[in-house]
């Protein structure tokens, strides 16, 4: 009964969400939003952060890194257990080849995990900018074909606890 209540949910609002198939500066908002939470975007920047920072910024892309990989090592256990596939869609090719899954939404995890451990260890500038820009990921995850509504909400889920577990244990 759960499934099909859940089922009727992604329905529903996938439909109302994704409305971004003609091309515009509405989709081109959406496609860098949807990019600026992959991973590789971020460990790069903790990876050079910590290459080139002092040892207290040395620290905290350290942290960062460590829980970022727990949390997709987390997300792709999940994933291929419960082996959801994406939603039908022309948009993210390398994201559908690579990772055919769809349920947890990575992006939605990492990004709310980035705002939360940002709030709780800085810089509160990038706070600022990381706080609203978590869900926008999400929603143009959405838009774009890649995720059902369920997937970002779990991921987003997912993404906090995570977050609050690392600030809870990691300093």
């Amino acid at each position: 009964m759960i499934w099909k209540r859940l089922s009727r949910f992604d329905t529903y609002w996938s439909q109302r969400l994704r409305k971004l198939e003609e091309p515009g500066i509405a989709r081109k908002a959406a496609i860098v939003f949807a990019h600026s939470g992959d991973s590789w975007f971020w460990l790069s920047g903790f990876i050079l952060s910590w290459i080139i920072g002092s040892q207290e910024l040395k620290q905290w892309a350290l942290r960062m890194i460590l829980v970022v990989f727990a949390l997709a090592f987390t997300v792709m256990v999940i994933k291929f257990a419960i082996r959801r596939p994406r939603p039908e869609g022309d948009f993210g090719e390398i994201y559908r080849r690579s990772d055919p899954h769809s349920f947890p939404s990575g992006h939605a995890a990492r990004s709310v995990l980035l705002a939360v451990l940002v709030v709780g260890w800085g810089p509160t500038w990038l706070a600022l900018i990381l706080v609203p820009w978590a869900p926008l990921v999400s929603l143009a995850r959405v838009a774009l074909g890649l995720h059902f509504p369920t997937d970002v909400l779990a991921g987003g889920l997912l993404g906090l606890i995570a977050g609050l577990i690392a600030l809870l244990f990691g300093g």
